[in-house]
């Protein structure tokens, strides 16, 4: 039988870095396995906040990638400030009173002159391109996924030109997604992005989603059939490393400015402060990137001496200190538009063996699935005492040898399992 040819239209790919391009190359990996050819479009030349070369090994050796030049206006933005364009495009973004001129001035050009995004640009040259590709090539099925949303706007072109079946997948939401309230958007903007989000949600022939949460939330933009597919995890078979001799507790990815988890500090200050054996075994490793407002708040809590602050490393590696970590930390923003945001590393946490500490709002889909997998715990930003029970248990069970995690139902959550949900709907 012949494979059906889908097309997927991407910003991230390898060698870029982060969660967001780990999804589509695993989705990629195993679709052929489900009589399913994929072909993958990105740009020539892109400029990636972060770059993980041991991705670039994973992408299938016959894999068809078209690629197209990119004018990337965060180069331009270089020439104004190079430090602040690199953390603006990888979304650590100042406390409003502490963001200097330029800072200010980035944000409201990138909200309001770029909508949706600061790939806009790449939409009249990819539709162009694409269509071509289409006429020649007899493609029926498209995909597209962002953010960039800019990638749903090559769908929605494409899909006006051509009977096609047009699948929309969000890794994060639209115009509720948290940054937004940060990038100085006039009234103006807000409409734009609003309408581009129901125009794009509507004229989709399916919608694939990572959250409960977000599902709900376009139900009410649109009747157009939502599917949840997560993140999952890939079969890591790392065996050379052992666990950490120090209490470590390990938080992996980014630690933007509102991701503070200032209970946690103050909690393991006063546990410091109180028990001499955990003071002596205790230590934090930050793992990424982590903005000056969390340092500055880790220093406030006189935890500077316990920090083991690694920074980026390629994925590889992260998943080889997530599995010798004693404890794993994830932490989310606290606020109403978070409770949709899973991030890509709780599925690689899940399988671990390590236990989880979770902080984030309240009512989030992370929550449902770490009790549903029995992988560890979570709480809200309030509770101290809670927080402070559970470290104390773990820490013991530390000393006795004998830290672990009990994991059920992890297999749904594969990414080979996850795929054929995906192909199903193709």
């Amino acid at each position: 039988m012949d494979k059906k040819k889908v097309l997927i239209i991407a910003y991230y790919w390898p060698p870029a870095g982060g969660p967001g391009v780990q999804r589509w190359l695993k989705f990629v990996k195993y679709l052929l396995d489900f009589n399913i050819e994929p072909i993958v479009y990105i740009p020539d030349n892109p400029s990636y906040p972060l770059i993980d070369e041991s991705l670039s090994a994973e992408v299938p050796k016959d894999l068809t990638i078209l690629k197209q030049p990119i004018k990337e206006p965060y180069k331009l933005a270089n020439v104004f400030s190079r430090k602040t364009s690199k953390t603006v495009s990888r979304g650590i973004i100042s406390e409003n009173k502490k963001q200097s001129l330029i800072e200010r001035f980035m944000l409201y050009i990138r909200g309001n002159y770029f909508v949706p995004d600061a790939r806009v640009g790449w939409v009249k040259p990819s539709v162009r391109f694409l269509s071509n590709y289409i006429n020649k090539n007899d493609i029926k099925t498209i995909i597209t996924t962002g953010p960039p949303h800019s990638m749903h706007l090559i769908g929605l072109q494409l899909k006006k030109k051509f009977e096609l079946k047009w699948l929309a997948d969000f890794r994060d939401p639209w115009t509720t997604i948290g940054y937004h309230k940060q990038l100085k958007l006039t009234n103006k903007s807000q409409a734009k992005h609003k309408t581009l989000e129901k125009e794009v949600l509507n004229g989709a022939d399916q919608i694939i989603v990572t959250s409960n949460v977000t599902k709900t939330e376009f139900e009410n933009i649109t009747n157009k059939p939502i599917e949840v597919i997560t993140n999952g995890y890939d079969y890591e078979p790392i065996t050379d490393f052992a666990l950490d001799a120090k209490f470590t507790l390990s938080h992996i990815g980014s630690l933007l400015s509102k991701r503070n988890p200032k209970v946690l500090w103050q909690v393991t200050q006063d546990l410091i402060q109180e028990n001499e054996s955990f003071a002596r075994n205790f230590q934090l490793n930050l793992v990424g990137a982590v903005s000056e407002d969390v340092l500055l708040s880790i220093r406030h809590h006189n935890l500077s001496n316990h920090v083991n602050n690694i920074g980026y490393v390629s994925h590889k590696e992260s998943v080889k200190l997530q599995k010798q970590s004693q404890v794993l930390l994830l932490i989310e923003v606290d606020s109403e538009e978070t409770r949709c945001i899973i991030p890509g590393k709780l599925f690689e946490y899940m399988v671990s063996n390590r236990p989880i500490i979770a902080l984030g709002p309240k009512g989030s889909d992370v929550e449902q699935i770490i009790k549903e997998t029995n992988t560890g715990h979570y709480f809200l930003y309030s509770d101290y005492d809670a927080i402070k029970k559970v470290i104390l248990d773990h820490y013991e069970s530390y000393k006795k040898g004998n830290l672990q995690s009990y994991a059920i139902g992890l297999q749904k959550y594969s990414r080979k399992s996850l795929t054929e949900v995906l192909s199903k709907l193709l």
